[in-house]
Formats: C-alpha cells, sequence, structure tokens
C-alpha cells in the first residue's frame, strides 16, 4: 500500500516562517527559536520539548538529543538557530522563569510558568503560524522534520547523513521519509546524464 508522504514546506516557505514569527517579548522569542532549531536540527517534537540546558553546546552549535529507543546522538546547528536561542535563552534568564522538573534538570523551552514545555504546545505554535504562508494548510512538528530532511536532499546531503541526522536505524525508513520534487529531478538529470539532451 503506498505510504502517503507527509506535507513540507519549500525553502521560501521555510523563510517566510522564520521572519514572521514574532520577537517582541519572550513568548514570540521562545517560538522564533523553536521554529528556528526544529527547521535547523530536524528534532522530533519530543525530541525538542526534551531538551535539557546541558544539551546544548553553543560553541560547537551542537544539540544531543535522545531519540526512540534512547539512542543518543549530536546534531549540527546553523547561526540562525543559534542567535535564536540565545536571544531566547538570555531573556529567558533576565525573567528568572525557568523552574527545574521533577529531575532537576533546567528545561530549554518553558511555557508561561516556567515549566517545561509540552508536545501539544508546540502544535497548538505551528497552528498559530501557519496563517503566514499557508493558511488553509496543515503544519505539524512532523513538517518541520520533513522540510529540513527534504531541503538536505534536495541540495546535495547525501542519503546515509540525513539517516544520521535523523536518528533513523535503517536508511530504507529515510528513504521512504524524503523525497525530492520531480522537477528537481528532472534538473539534475538534465545538467548530468550526458546524453539528456542533444549537444548543438
Amino acid at each position: 500500500v503506498p505510504r502517503k508522504l507527509p506535507s513540507k514546506l519549500s525553502e521560501l516557505e521555510a523563510q517566510t516562517l522564520m521572519e514572521r514569527s514574532g520577537k517582541a517579548n519572550l513568548q514570540n522569542l521562545r517560538d522564533h527559536a523553536i521554529l528556528e532549531l526544529l527547521y535547523a536540527s530536524g528534532l522530533r517534537v519530543s525530541e525538542l520539548v526534551g531538551l535539557n540546558e546541558v544539551d546544548l553546546d553553543m560553541n560547537e552549535r551542537l544539540v544531543r538529543v535522545l531519540g526512540k529507543g534512547q539512542k543518543e546522538r549530536i546534531i549540527p546547528f546553523g547561526q540562525f538557530a543559534a542567535t535564536a536561542l540565545e536571544t531566547y535563552r538570555t531573556e529567558r534568564a533576565l525573567q528568572n522563569k525557568t523552574n527545574p522538573d521533577a529531575k532537576g534538570k533546567l528545561p530549554v523551552f518553558i511555557n508561561l510558568r516556567g515549566s517545561r514545555l509540552t508536545v501539544r504546545s508546540v502544535q497548538r505554535l505551528l497552528e498559530r503560524y501557519r496563517r503566514f504562508i499557508a493558511p488553509g494548510r496543515r503544519i505539524t512538528p512532523h513538517t518541520m522534520r520533513h522540510s529540513f530532511a527534504t531541503h538536505l536532499l534536495e541540495n546535495g546531503a547525501d542519503l546515509r547523513s540525513i539517516q544520521e541526522l535523523l536518528g533513523h536505524s535503517s536508511l530504507s525508513t529515510t528513504q521512504k521519509y524524503t523525497h525530492v520534487s520531480m522537477e528537481h529531478l528532472r534538473d539534475e538529470y538534465r545538467k548530468t546524464h550526458p546524453r539528456a539532451k542533444r549537444k548543438l
């Protein structure tokens, strides 16, 4: 039975989403940092809300996550996500909002009460921000993960690297998960196959 592929954003839609996420108060700064990190790292939403301060290496721009089956992996993130995270964390520290969880860990992303953000809160966040790019379309945390993987693939990353970044145990999972637009495939074919077009 054919598997339905999850939705993805175009690169322009992803850029618009980042630019439109608000930056006026702690909540908006948090939302912006979440969107940037989701798109920059391909984290599952459960991995995102489970992040603690000790999991971030801001100097090296790396995040450590515990994925499915408690498998640990290290994922890099870019300058845009780093800047958004630094801005949010600085404002959060000024407001002295963060409360340790039951295990004494300091969560990265918190709600208005200072407690760890939930998966449902992140889902609602994306529902709010989708109006900036596609009012009639559903955008979920998985959309961001899929966009991350697809844009890497379309820009030349190999499947094995994407597999590692996504935390898939099997390459076949990554192959089913990612897809490249037919137009992109045609362009690559025309550019690279020696007999794709007649030489003049």
